[in-house]
């Protein structure tokens, strides 16, 4: 079973701290990155159907946030193999919130050390913009991502029964314990 659940990060202190491998460097989204994007997410997500519209649909059209929010892992040759957003949602469970988003790497440069990194550099950004918390969305068929943002301090949301279970059918695959968000039911 695969659902789509969201954890969060009630604030942005304390952030794990990762610098990338040697001969890898981060760049800001650029005019024309939309296909870069595209690229990275076609050949990384299995789950999504991603379409030129997409982005458009996710990001919308102002380059000037992309430009401050939207990140790529560039490779020794300096193409991009990896993408995630320092996004925003200002009204998440009635409160202004960042948002991790659509984090993705190439398949084969997968395993490499880059992920933490790349989520240390989106929630640095996100908190360098103003946000004070963060949450994302993921999907319980993820488990290396679940993972990666369980020990980034993103806890998971549970506001109903389905969210109970979804968690309570992956907890055995888990790397680290999970702790509830505040407010939720516990696993």
């Amino acid at each position: 079973m695969n659902d789509s659940v969201t954890m969060i990060r009630e604030n942005l202190d304390n952030i794990p701290s990762f610098i990338l491998p040697s001969g890898y460097s981060i760049k800001w989204y650029e005019h024309g990155d939309e296909k870069v994007w595209e690229e990275i997410q076609s050949a990384s997500d299995r789950y999504n159907k991603i379409t030129s519209d997409l982005y458009h649909i996710e990001f919308g059209f102002n380059e000037e946030q992309l430009h401050s929010r939207q990140c790529y892992i560039l490779d020794h040759e300096g193409i991009a193999i990896g993408t995630a957003t320092a996004w925003f949602d200002d009204s998440n469970k009635g409160l202004p919130s960042g948002r991790v988003h659509w984090v993705a790497i190439v398949p084969t440069s997968q395993g490499l050390g880059l992920a933490k990194p790349l989520m240390t550099t989106i929630c640095e950004r996100l908190k360098s913009i103003g946000h004070g918390r963060a949450y994302l969305t993921t999907s319980t068929a993820r488990i290396p991502a679940i993972n990666l943002y369980l020990m980034f301090g993103f806890a998971p949301n549970i506001v109903g029964k389905k969210d109970l279970e979804a968690w309570q059918r992956i907890q055995n695959q888990l790397k680290y314990p999970p702790r509830m968000a505040s407010g939720a039911a516990a696993c």
